[in-house]
């Protein structure tokens, strides 16, 4: 399973990159907003540090809600840096873009999917990653885990290739459970990944072999 990052702060994805374990980024406007990061072409250069950062597919969201706009938008986001997954929301001409896009060889993130239908959809225009939205999905009293496998079974069954690429992600657990239910990414904050790091017993487990090595030295 690939681990993205879901953020727009450089320090935190220089930390994930660092770690050795960094596929890839994902973006969206209000994580750029967060970072105080306005305006077109002040996102437009953001989006060129991240690729000069990080070795892998990095998704820049697409900002317009029609065909025409997505396509433009989408083409100029494209051309920042070979990397660059345009992100694109599942809403009917939403998936004309992605066919669009797929035909042309861009690579696409089918963004807000919360059902199965909205990823066989994506699918079918080609969409290289599709997003469900787990965390979300829990919120409103379903499950996103069973999604999830729903996806992947469905995927498996009718040879579709897009990649299952869970996000909303809230827990080191829940990419635990990502990685069982069959996704093929996760992309969350800094925070989970760091999260499968620990476990109690390796920290006594690691006390009590610097107390033995000091007995011994």
């Amino acid at each position: 399973m690939k681990f993205f990052i879901d953020t727009a702060n450089l320090a935190q994805i220089k930390e994930a990159n660092d770690l050795g374990i960094l596929d890839g980024v994902t973006t969206n406007p209000s994580l750029m907003a967060k970072e105080g990061i306005k305006g077109v072409e002040a996102q437009m250069q953001h989006y060129k540090t991240i690729c000069d950062l990080v070795d892998g597919d990095i998704s820049a969201e697409v900002l317009s809600t029609t065909y025409d706009e997505m396509v433009a938008e989408g083409k100029l986001l494209a051309a920042i840096h070979p990397n660059i997954v345009v992100k694109i929301p599942m809403i009917k001409d939403g998936i004309k873009a992605i066919k669009y896009f797929t035909d042309n060889g861009i690579k696409t993130n089918c963004t807000l999917i919360f059902s199965a239908g909205q990823a066989i959809l994506a699918a079918k225009a080609g969409a290289t990653y599709i997003s469900p939205f787990i965390g979300r999905i829990d919120d409103s009293g379903w499950d996103g885990i069973q999604l999830i496998q729903q996806i992947s079974n469905i995927y498996t069954m009718q040879g579709f290739e897009s990649q299952i690429l869970a996000a909303s992600i809230r827990s080191a657990n829940h990419i635990i459970q990502c990685a069982e239910a069959g996704a093929d990414v996760c992309t969350c904050p800094l925070e989970p990944i760091l999260g499968l790091l620990k476990h109690p017993l390796t920290d006594i487990g690691l006390a009590k072999f610097l107390e033995d090595a000091k007995k011994n030295s």
